[in-house]
């Protein structure tokens, strides 16, 4: 069944509609599903979610919500810079507030990989890491050196909503202060708050460096560097990029959960972004 419109767009009526009556996100959601031909929003999700995107901007409308994803690559092939133009995405829609918590970049560096796609969300407070401007209530940075799963449910269980994206710099640094739980322990918790919050958590993810030695460089499974043991199967989408090199601007975007699809976007190394 054909949808009036995209899943993001039904997402905002439903927002609006909340506004005008005494009803709840879900309740609205489910409101507009019905009024798409479905019985309630989680089956208008799932039975329009199999059919695999093939351009960037689809790709924030096949995550679910509850969703765990991992985005990976090597360093240098933009896997940062591809996840924060999805986070931009999320916050233009302005549906809930999206989070970045990251472990590995600064405030500048951020910033400007932020105003690559948007120039209003990327002018942020260093002091507050916020903007001050009409997407302030959508969007909050973190530099925390104390980022793990409990931080992270603890910032923003009071203000994540369904439909809100937080993403993580990355997967292999939670654990890598001992005081901190295992990795295996840390995404269950964030895959349990996932699923309650109905939010999408987004792992950027570091690739084992000895692919660079392989004949056949695209990156699979088995090359998601894991220092410590991890289930990856707790990942509902898992996409690995690939540029064969650094100097090209065609980027392979290959899924491998929930099952194999690729297609090309463009790398804009001048400006620093994808479309």
């Amino acid at each position: 069944m054909k949808l009036s419109s995209p899943i993001h767009v039904l997402k905002s009526q439903a927002k609006e509609l909340k506004k005008g009556q005494p009803l709840s996100m879900s309740e609205a959601l489910n409101a507009i599903a019905q009024r798409e031909g479905y019985s309630s929003w989680s089956l208008l999700q799932s039975k329009n979610s199999n059919a695999f995107p093939n351009s960037y901007s689809e790709i924030l409308d096949f995550f679910n919500e509850g969703d765990l994803v991992l985005i990976g690559a090597r360093p240098g092939i933009g896997k940062t810079s591809f996840t924060i133009g999805l986070l931009v995405q999320a916050i233009q829609r302005k549906l809930a507030p999206n989070y970045y918590f990251t472990l590995s970049e600064n405030h500048k560096d951020i910033a400007g990989r932020i105003a690559a796609y948007d120039d209003k969300i990327g002018n942020f407070d260093e002091s507050t890491g916020n903007p001050g401007n009409e997407y302030l209530d959508y969007i909050g940075i973190d530099y925390s050196n104390d980022i793990s799963a409990k931080y992270i449910i603890e910032k923003t269980k009071t203000t994540i909503s369904q439909g809100s994206v937080i993403v993580i710099d990355y997967l292999q640094l939670l654990d890598e202060k001992r005081v901190n739980p295992p990795l295996q322990d840390q995404v269950e918790a964030l895959k349990r708050y996932a699923k309650e919050k109905g939010c999408t958590v987004i792992f950027i993810s570091q690739i084992r460096r000895e692919i660079e030695n392989q004949i056949n460089r695209v990156p699979s499974l088995e090359d998601i560097r894991l220092p410590n043991p991890l289930n990856i199967n707790l990942m509902n989408k898992v996409i690995l990029i690939y540029r064969e090199n650094k100097e090209s601007n065609d980027v392979q975007v290959n899924f491998h959960r929930p099952k194999e699809h690729q297609f090309k976007v463009n790398w804009d190394r001048v400006r620093g972004k994808f479309s």
